[in-house]
């Protein structure tokens, strides 16, 4: 059942927290700047993992921190190659292929919630409006509940009813 929320990703109730990046990706915007500060280890491991196996669009790493909190990095924007450069903007293919690998994800680790943000509508550039059916599409048949962040609240709790 997908929930559209208000208030801040980062204190979500959810087990799992997606978001969209490109490969690559130095995270020093909104969300994934938020995550790099919360769990550097997860940042260091993300550029680990970037730098040896080459991630493209489309494709999902998970990352799990010790408490069982897992970050799921979508790869929904074009690499930034080279020291400074910019990632690419979003694609709807690139959106509508990461969220059918996080449903197979969620299904395979048995995530029991999930929470994302407007997924690539900020940084990434699209339309929430082309992104949302996305949404519903791939993810509106799972069994957890799923909050979708639709407006950021720093420091406040969003109302999920997990």
């Amino acid at each position: 059942m997908i929930y559209e929320v208000a208030g801040d990703i980062l204190l979500t109730k959810a087990q799992a927290i997606a978001h969209g990046v490109a490969p690559n990706d130095d995270f020093t915007s909104v969300l994934a700047l938020s995550l790099r500060e919360h769990w550097p280890a997860m940042y260091k491991e993300f550029r680990h993992y970037c730098h040896t196996m080459h991630p493209k669009v489309g494709e999902i790493w998970i990352w799990a921190e010790p408490e069982g909190r897992r970050i799921v990095n979508l790869f929904t924007q074009e690499a930034a190659y080279g020291h400074g450069a910019k990632p690419g903007r979003a694609r709807v293919e690139y959106v509508n292929h990461t969220l059918r690998a996080l449903h197979k994800a969620v299904e395979s680790e048995k995530f029991t919630s999930l929470a994302l943000p407007r997924l690539a509508s900020g940084v990434g550039g699209l339309n929430w409006e082309s992104v949302f059916p996305l949404v519903t599409k791939h993810l509106g048949e799972l069994t957890i509940p799923i909050f979708v962040y639709t407006t950021f609240h720093k420091g406040m709790k969003a109302d999920e009813k997990i």
